[in-house]
This record gives structure tokens, sequence and C-alpha cells, in this order.
């Protein structure tokens, strides 16, 4: 890889930690670029990883204030999510590489059509907001799981899915969105320690892409107020949409 292919990937994990702040979506913006820069569909969603993991500790810094009083189902939903990252990860490396190319489409479709529906989702959960609820529903912890999992395997727009998840099983939206932080934090570690250890990373591009995404994270929180997140986020679908256009066809 040559010092302009670094520059590149630097300047998109810039971009996607600010777009992940502004509207989510972020490593559906990386993650293809690692791809166009050599790297194989594999390769590049552990190396997206990893490089994304910063991001997260941003995120779950700013929700500190929700997390008060939720120390057990912080745990409960944690070890949920330590077991089903796990699972995901662990698909990912033990499953032919061929697999993963062939489902790698439609996670990315399925993934940018989610974050096109998310504006709806999350003013149905708003709306349907219990604050008196008390105790969590097994089918939520049965949800979780499957949501790790998914995101240990691929990850794209895991946010959305686990916003629309919490949100059902909590009926309190502002609490969801902490958690999906957390969770996503805690699925993101898991992946990094199991790629990092077990897969074949692109370290160099985690070098520039890490400091980078943390950059245009906290860059992004700073400018979410003032940049209308509407027409970034159908910018970012089309482009999901055309990736998983071209993946199906390069496959």
């Amino acid at each position: 890889m040559s010092a302009v292919d670094l520059l590149i990937a630097a300047g998109v994990a810039l971009l996607a930690g600010g777009v992940n702040s502004i509207a989510g979506g972020g490593s559906l913006i990386l993650f293809p670029t690692l791809v166009a820069l050599g790297l194989g569909t594999v390769q590049a969603n552990v190396t997206n990883s990893i490089a994304q993991w910063p991001g997260y500790v941003g995120g779950v810094l700013g929700f500190r204030a929700q997390y008060a009083g939720q120390r057990g189902r912080l745990v409960r939903f944690g070890l949920t999510a330590v077991v089903g990252g796990t699972v995901g990860s662990v698909l990912l490396l033990t499953t032919p590489s061929e697999a993963f190319d062939s489902v790698v489409p439609v996670l990315v479709f399925l993934a940018s059509i989610l974050l096109a529906f998310q504006p709806l989702i999350t003013r149905r959960l708003r709306r349907r907001e219990d604050d008196g609820r008390t105790g969590d529903p097994a089918w939520l912890y049965v949800a979780l799981f499957l949501a790790t999992v998914y995101g240990g395997y691929f990850g794209g727009a895991l946010g959305v899915i686990l916003v629309g998840v919490l949100g059902l099983g909590l009926g309190r939206l502002k609490l969801a969105n902490a958690m999906k932080s957390a969770i996503s934090l805690i699925t993101a570690t898991v992946t990094v320690v199991v790629f990092g250890i077990w897969a074949d990373v692109a370290w160099e591009y985690v070098a520039v892409c890490a400091p980078a995404s943390l950059v245009g994270g906290f860059l992004g929180a700073k400018v979410a107020t003032r940049i209308p997140s509407t027409p970034l986020r159908v910018l970012i679908v089309v482009f999901g949409v055309a990736v998983a256009v071209y993946l199906f066809l390069r496959g």
C-alpha cells in the first residue's frame, strides 16, 4: 500500500467518524473504500471493525448521565453482547470467505435500507415511550444476542438495529440510545480482541484510520446540531445501495 492509499483511507475514516456522529452509517463508507484500495472483503471488514472502535468510546462517554442506576442492566446486556459478538466474530473467521462474499452485498443493502428508515423507527419508538415500565422482557435478550451476532460478523447499521430493539424492549428512547452505545462498544471491543489475535488485519490502515475516526467522531458531535442529517443520510443510503450492487456484480 502506498502513502496515497493511507491518506485516502485516513480521510475517509475521518469522514466516517463524523458521519457516525451526525447520521450513522460510517461503516458503509469506510468498508467499501478499503475494498476499493485492494483489501479482500473479509480483511476489509475486520480492519474496518478495529479502525472504528475509538469512535464507540466517545459515544459512551457522551451518555454517561443516562447510565445512572443502570449498572445491573448494563452487566446483563454487556454479557449478552460479549457472547453474541464472539459468536459473530468466530463465524466470520471460520466460514469460507466465499460465504462472506456472497452475503455481504445483502448485508450492505439491508444496512442501507435500515439507515433510510431510521427517522421513521425513531418517531414510532418515541410515541411508544412508557417510563413506568419495569423489568426487561425475555425476548429482548434473544433479540440483543442476534443483533450482536450480526455486529460481530459485519456490523453495518448495528446502531439502528439496537435502537429499534431496545426502544421496543425498554420503552424509553433516550435510555435505548444510551444502551445502544454501550452495547456497540462492547461488541466492537470483542471484535477488536478476536480479530486482532486471529484475523488478517491490515494494521497499516488501522494505524491511520483509528485516530482519524476518533477525531471525526469528536468533530461530528460538535457540528451535529448544525448540519441537517437528512440530506447526509440520503447520500449514504444511495451510496450504500450502489456499493451493494457493485459487490453483487463483482461476486
